[in-house]
């Protein structure tokens, strides 16, 4: 039976399960806080406390009478779900339908009879899908679940819903047809809709249709909707049965998002209740049996595709044929000092990375030796970490000398790859040229407009290269693309529920995927596609990727199954075509109690309903949540929006400098969040006055991510307004977006539980979060070029794991901010003991202070708890209250102090005869740091050498059981400490038992030390 251990610092665990890399509660450097708060503050803020309470209920008596006059509150299940439509009287309907109707054939009859339509008919019949048509239809007809897998090129994407369409009307059906088509994306939502309305004679928007995030073309008469899979889940939590749909097209189903996984299994729920309903599923490479068989043996089709011959280069050939060399050095890719790290991956070291250890074998097994001596070299140091800036600029330039006219689709990772290929592609003399080649990109956070130019042919003369991630692979169609390059990977998010850690890293793609890619090559003429990689590494390739359900975090997907009441998580996760492991749905379940989303028994919350309503992160959402509510709700929308969108400030490989200079002058209060809100409302003024390009340029900002973020932030007021939670009148709900305190509260509201403590050494600090322990910051973060953070906690949206884990954002916040603003406290085993996230923040102060918190802790959750039930409600009764908080976190100047071993505080010092064995052990780390720092050893020998005598000597035993007991010699006196694990513990506890003897009465131990110093020196004077 095999066993598995790790070394948790001093401890080593061995069990029969897979080990985390990091346990808190065997890490004796977690952070412990020790909080102080001024006296004259504290007064201040119990005033406030104690007028408040006092008065609230004549407050809470008055609104509840404003609130039974209000009519329903939020938890009320009616706003959360549409309204029935009025009643209509069948024959009136069915008048209505069949008038529709027949206006619907005889439009298509004219298209199809006049010359366009013809031309247009005569294109589509010749595509292979067409010729399975009747066949298709027969089999929509008599089965509500067909599956199509259609190769690339036969037309399915854009036929297939048409010709259900077009069969519909002529069966005089149109009318009560509504066919709902998703896409995974919108760019293929966007053109495919766009394509069909041309091929019908039509404007987009009338009989054809579009709705993605942000954008929409659809009207009363749109039949054939387009959309994404969010935009169908979204319809789901307000219309369960999807009662007017008759058609659901879902593409691309190979892709196995985690959207489209969960929409199955709502799906096959629904198919029972609605036997009228059709559901098709395509792919153009289906796993056939897998999903066949999850919907009950559902009959597949397959479609013949037509594509031209495709040439294939692997990495052995391209160097055999063009002689290009590899070396150690010409491989690795130039990302620019600010992305240091990820050029630091790409050099070979001890360690290997994912990439190169998933290829490892298969090299060393691979022969090459049909290949020349040069190609075997080069082979035998190919770097796979690597992406090939090098040889992809190679090839593009061979292509654009040497190779007959045709666009060239370039297949990279992700945003920052493709933006630093480009920097160093316009650079070339022969690539860079405007006039010889058009260079663009295709990245799915681009606007719409920018990623539709990759369709355009350029002007003769000018090639077309466009860098694009996997976006390209399926669905779109760039119809001049002739060459292909493939770097083999693409960014794929996972998640390791072990350590509750997730990342976005390059992994190698599929089989299925790398010859969707060379297909790409051969839909208008015969083309060429270069791997860059061995064939042996693609013959390695997994047949299909993993689906996304059990590689990511679950919290959304969580909230969604309890918004449209599907039951309990784990048990409907379990009816998934492929479930996601146990520990992770548990991680999301512990998540959503931890934020307040999901009460004990995992049924939504008041704040869990409002939080379905928000398509975004549950934690954005609950900081919009709390923005409105205290009233400074722009610069949080500001902030929720910038995160939903690729990072706005830029740093270009050549003027690093000036960039952080730029950046610098929106941070000056250790927040990248804050700093984002300053940059927008830069913008935004400049835009006004026309500039908001050069405002861009000259603060190196992203014009595409600023305009992303003005235009989330207007969609974010509209889901806030249709969730009953703002009107449309904004000044309202800003009253306080001037308290930059009170921003940073209400940021620390939503992102926790994600913190790391800042524990300041000599020269900088280090950081420590609960799941990963040690971590770093990001080089772009404004908090990375600071030495000094004068809080004593960050508060981040995102990690990042590479080598070290890295937190991409952070504001740092005060310790009365966590205490306030973040998860459940709970009470320790003394007064004056505070814990949270289940006991790893531990918080020890005074006890009146520890009570003041949780006075204001528990009022502030009644408050946010009474708001979101009656959303219309004035806070004005609450003054009090909010004036104690905002003076609080206004005015803590976190005093405190981290330390380290801190055992239980006692309120008073008693006898040493009464004290137990854990209380005498444990009282000299329950004060404040002597002198000697907080080593039981240092103060106590620090003590007596002030008082003049020698410093202390130990003895120390091993006993019987293996433990250690060591007695502590001084001034004539022993004093003997108890059992401990070692020997360095053991004179630490005897030393302890020494200081507690030493120390009585009351004070600091700072006061207690210089007095009894003073004492022993008299001691000493008095012998002599």
């Amino acid at each position: 039976m095999g066993l598995y251990s790790h070394l948790y610092t001093k401890v080593v665990v061995v069990s029969k399960f897979p080990l985390p890399h990091y346990r808190f509660d065997l890490d004796d450097k977690r952070p412990q806080r020790e909080v102080i708060v001024a006296p004259g503050l504290q007064k201040r803020v119990d005033a406030y406390l104690v007028n408040y309470i006092s008065g609230k209920r004549k407050s809470v008596d008055a609104m509840s009478r404003s609130s039974s006059s209000n009519g329903s509150i939020a938890t009320d299940d009616s706003l959360f779900e549409q309204p029935e439509p009025l009643p209509h009287s069948n024959t009136a309907m069915e008048k209505i339908f069949w008038r529709r109707s027949m206006e619907m054939y005889e439009k298509q009859r004219n298209w199809q009879e006049s010359p366009e339509g013809r031309n247009m008919m005569e294109f589509r019949k010749s595509l292979p899908v067409y010729k399975e048509k009747d066949s298709m239809l027969s089999a929509i007809s008599l089965n509500q679940v067909v599956l199509i897998s259609g190769e690339t090129g036969c037309g399915k994407t854009t036929q297939i819903p048409q010709l259900i369409l077009e069969s519909e009307i002529d069966s005089l059906r149109g009318g009560m047809c509504n066919i709902i088509c998703t896409q995974p994306r919108k760019i293929s939502a966007m053109s495919v809709s766009e394509r069909i309305a041309t091929e019908r004679g039509e404007k987009l928007g009338e009989t054809i249709g579009y709705k993605v995030r942000l954008e929409g073309m659809k009207g009363r008469d749109t039949h054939l909707l387009f959309c994404t899979t969010g935009i169908l889940l979204r319809r789901l939590s307000l219309d369960r049965s999807l009662k007017t749909v008759t058609h659901i097209i879902v593409d691309e189903i190979h892709e196995r998002g985690i959207n489209e996984d969960f929409l199955l299994i709502v799906l096959k729920d629904l198919l029972p209740r609605r036997p009228d309903l059709r559901l098709v599923l395509m792919s153009a490479t289906l796993d056939e049996k897998l999903f066949s068989s999850y919907f009950s043996g559902a009959p597949r089709l397959h479609i013949p595709g037509f594509t031209y011959p495709v040439q294939t280069y692997f990495l052995e050939s391209i160097l055999e044929i063009t002689g290009y060399k590899l070396t150690p050095h010409n491989q690795i890719d130039e990302y620019g000092m600010d992305k240091a790290w990820k050029m630091s991956k790409q050099v070979p070291r001890k360690r290997k990375s994912q990439i190169a250890s998933a290829v490892e074998d298969t090299l060393s097994d691979a022969e090459f030796k049909d290949y020349s001596a040069q190609t075997r070299e080069s082979l035998s140091c190919w770097n796979p970490d690597c992406l090939g800036f090098n040889l992809i600029e190679y090839l593009l330039c061979t292509i654009c000398e040497n190779e007959r006219p045709g666009s060239v689709l370039v297949f990279m990772t992700g945003w920052d790859d493709i933006t630093a290929l480009k920097d160093k592609l316009q650079a070339h003399p022969v690539v860079g040229d405007a006039n010889r080649v058009l260079l663009l990109a295709c990245h799915g956070s681009m606007g719409s407009a920018e990623q539709k130019l990759i369709f355009d042919r350029p002007q003769d003369g000018i090639r077309k290269v466009v860098l694009a991630t996997n976006i390209a692979e399926t669905s779109i169609t760039i119809d001049d693309v002739v060459f292909v390059i493939d770097c083999g990977k693409a960014k794929e998010a996972s998640y390791d529920a072990l350590n509750n850690t997730s990342c976005l890293l390059p992994s190698w793609i599929s089989k299925v995927s790398a010859k969707q890619r060379r297909g790409r090559a051969g839909r208008v003429q015969p083309g060429e596609c270069y791997h860059l990689y061995p064939k042996c590494v693609f013959d390695g390739f997994a047949e299909y990727q993993l689906p996304e359900i059990l590689r990511t975090p679950l919290q959304s997907l969580c909230l969604q199954i309890k918004s449209l009441k599907l039951g309990g998580i784990s048990e409907f996760l379990s009816r998934a075509l492929q479930s996601p492991e146990y520990l992770a749905v548990q991680n999301a379940i512990e998540y959503l109690k931890i934020i307040g989303a999901l009460d004990e028994s995992e049924n939504l919350t008041v704040l869990g309903r409002y939080l379905t309503m928000l398509p975004m992160e549950p934690k954005l959402g609950k900081m919009l949540i709390l923005g409105v509510i205290f009233n400074c709700l722009d610069p949080i929308l500001s902030v929720v929006a910038g995160l939903s969108v690729r990072d706005p400030f830029l740093a270009p490989l050549d003027k690093k400098d000036l960039a952080e200079a730029a950046k610098a002058q929106f941070s000056h209060d250790f927040s990248d969040h804050l700093a984002l809100v300053r940059a927008y409302e830069g913008w935004k003024v400049a835009d006004k006055e026309l500039n908001a390009y050069e405002y861009c340029w000259k603060n190196f900002l992203s014009a595409q991510s600023m305009k992303a973020i003005d235009s989330l932030r207007t969609e974010f007021y509209s889901l806030l307004m249709d969730a009953g939670l703002v009107d449309s009148n904004p000044i309202t709900y800003n009253v306080w977006s001037y308290d930059e305190n009170l921003l940073r509260a209400v940021i620390c509201y939503g992102l926790y539980p994600g913190i790391c403590s800042v524990v300041h050494n000599e020269r900088s600090f280090s950081l420590k979060t609960m799941e990963d322990g040690n971590v770093l910051l990001y080089s772009n973060s404004v908090n990375a070029r600071n030495s000094r953070i004068p809080y004593p906690w960050f508060v981040f949206n995102e990690k990042i794991k590479v080598n070290s884990v890295f937190l991409r954002d952070s504001t740092a916040v005060s310790d009365s901010m966590i205490l306030l603003f973040g998860g459940n406290i709970l009470r320790g085993d003394t007064d004056g003991h505070l814990k949270m996230l289940g006991g790893y923040l531990e918080f020890f102060m005074d006890p009146a202070l520890a009570k003041m918190y949780e006075s204001l802790k528990l009022e502030l959750d009644e408050l946010i708890q009474t708001k979101l039930l009656n959303p219309t409600m004035d806070i004005h009764s609450y003054h009090e209250l909010i004036s104690a908080i905002r003076l609080l976190i206004s005015e803590d100047r976190c005093g405190g102090r981290f330390v380290f071993n801190h055992q239980l505080l006692l309120p008073s010092n008693p006898p040493l005869s009464a004290m137990t064995e854990a209380q005498k052990s444990a009282s000299i780390h329950n004060t404040e740091s002597g002198p000697g720092g907080d080593n039981s050893k240092s103060q106590l020998q620090t003590l007596l050498t002030r008082a003049g005598y020698a410093a202390p000597s130990y003895k120390t035993k091993q006993q019987k059981n293996s433990q250690f007991q060591s007695t502590v010699a001084f001034n004539g006196m022993e004093i003997m400490g108890k059992p401990c694990n070692n020997k360095k513990l053991a004179e630490k506890d005897a030393a302890a038992e020494a200081l507690q003897y030493l120390l009585g009465g009351n004070g600091s131990c700072r006061d207690r030390l210089d007095l009894v110093s003073i004492m022993l020196k008299r001691s000493k004077k008095d012998h002599k």
